[in-house]
């Protein structure tokens, strides 16, 4: 993919919320994240303008007075880039455009470019490209204009020119076969989830640049500390170091899985970190990336990562909360997770954890970097792994090897002993409802 963004280009922000809206007492946070998002693009900000507005201006989104005093800060600054903090429709944009002079784009446009730089694999590639192509089709008027006048730049990479030339007949075409090609990735997801089955799964969800991959390692390595001490050969300095860590918005876009140990005799789980959301995340862009978030929909448990060192955590919490219930799995047993607890002052990790004793029973508090720091979550997930796949019994008869054979392959077995009057083998056993449907005759009792 080439990087058509000139070095550092220089941009103005521009935060408009509403006056009925809480958004106006949030502006400054919301104008320091969309700072980071345009650092992370690639972008120096310069300047910003704030302005409350009753509703958006239909031509420009704020009034003309604001347009005329962005125009002037613009040329003060000698900026080459206006960004929005919330969306403008595809008329806004031109019309900005028109009357000041330089790019301008939303938010939304922002974070699909940052995910255009950022996409590795091919189906990450090829969800960002489709989310892009939708997002296009109504401004394709405005992008050739772009590409007249500006040779590239943030909110104008990904697809690449070719496709931005194209008319709409040929983004529709292309957007089809995205599509049809993203289904056939979703198929062998399935095909991989039913691999795993009998293996509690278990998703990372939360806001981006929460820590999510930073908690992976961090669980990962003490998986292979927890091997160690008991004689394995699992070498604790390689575990995890495949796993890439970086305090930026959106570091990581593609699912990572990997097998974690919650202690001697714990069922075996695996583990997933999934792509961050954030306020404001562009619709095309959750709906292009459905197939790997079937992660999460296909998780026994979440782990909602929550930042605890973040001034706004709250208003995150509640963005993730709404994105997952877009997707269908706000019911998912989620266990709330407080990371980053190591940056607290002194005093109030105790604080905090007596108020969600109130708010949200049941959390959990880690630190990927202090020693230590993930064991009170590694408790906390043997426990609701234990809860989720109670310990069944089962009576089999000897002779049922290869039934014997398949139940030690799809379930975790805690017990095992053999009837002395009738030469039974008597199972305790912790597997997932499909497999226990299968073995229901030799099923005794549960506990």
């Amino acid at each position: 993919m080439i990087d058509l963004v000139p070095p550092q280009e220089r941009a103005i922000l521009v935060g408009a919320p509403l006056k009925r809206s809480n958004a106006k007492f949030l502006v400054d946070e919301h104008l320091r994240e969309l700072e980071r998002l345009a650092d992370t693009a690639g972008a120096r900000v310069v300047g910003e303008l704030q302005q409350q507005i009753d509703r958006p201006d239909p031509a420009t989104y704020v009034g003309k007075g604001k347009v005329e005093e962005l125009k002037a800060l613009v040329l003060d600054k000698e900026a080459t880039l206006v960004i929005f903090d919330d969306e403008l429709s595809p008329a806004q944009g031109k019309n900005l455009e028109d009357a000041i002079g330089k790019r301008v784009i939303d938010r939304a446009e922002l974070i699909l470019d940052i995910f255009a730089v950022r996409a590795r694999s091919a189906e990450a590639r090829m969800q960002v490209e489709l989310a892009q192509l939708e997002y296009s089709l109504p401004r394709l008027l405005r992008m050739w204009t772009h590409l007249e006048k500006f040779r590239g730049g943030i909110g104008v990479r990904g697809p690449g020119e070719t496709q931005l030339e194209s008319d709409r007949r040929l983004v529709g075409q292309r957007v089809k076969v995205l599509k049809d090609r993203l289904a056939e990735v979703q198929k062998s997801r399935e095909v991989q989830r039913k691999n795993r089955r009998g293996t509690f799964r278990i998703a990372l969800v939360g806001y981006t640049n929460a820590g999510k991959s930073s908690l992976l390692r961090a669980l990962v390595r003490a998986s292979a500390a927890r091997t160690e001490a008991r004689g394995g050969a699992e070498k604790l300095a390689d575990k995890g170091a495949d796993i890439f860590v970086e305090d930026r918005l959106f570091a990581t876009l593609d699912p990572l899985t990997r097998d974690v140990s919650l202690g001697s005799g714990s069922m075996p789980v695996v583990v997933t970190d999934t792509v961050g959301f954030i306020r404001k995340l562009p619709h095309h862009l959750v709906a292009s990336f459905r197939a790997t978030l079937e992660e999460v929909r296909e998780a026994d448990l979440l782990i909602h990562v929550i930042d605890a060192g973040n001034s706004t955590w709250e208003e995150q919490r509640l963005v993730v909360d709404e994105v997952l219930a877009e997707l269908g799995v706000h019911d998912r047993p989620t266990l709330h997770v407080f990371n980053k607890v190591d940056q607290l002052a002194p005093g109030h990790l105790s604080a905090l954890a007596e108020r969600m004793s109130n708010l949200l029973p049941g959390s959990s508090y880690a630190s990927a970097v202090a020693p230590g720091g993930v064991d009170g979550l590694v408790a906390a997930l043997r426990t609701a792994a234990e809860q989720a796949r109670p310990v069944v019994r089962l009576r089999v008869p000897a002779a049922e090897g290869k039934l014997l054979a398949e139940i030690h392959r799809g379930a975790q077995v805690v017990e095992s002993a053999n009837d002395e009057t009738t030469g039974d083998v008597l199972l305790g056993v912790r597997a997932d409802a499909a497999e226990l449907g299968r073995w229901e005759r030799w099923i005794l009792s549960e506990e």
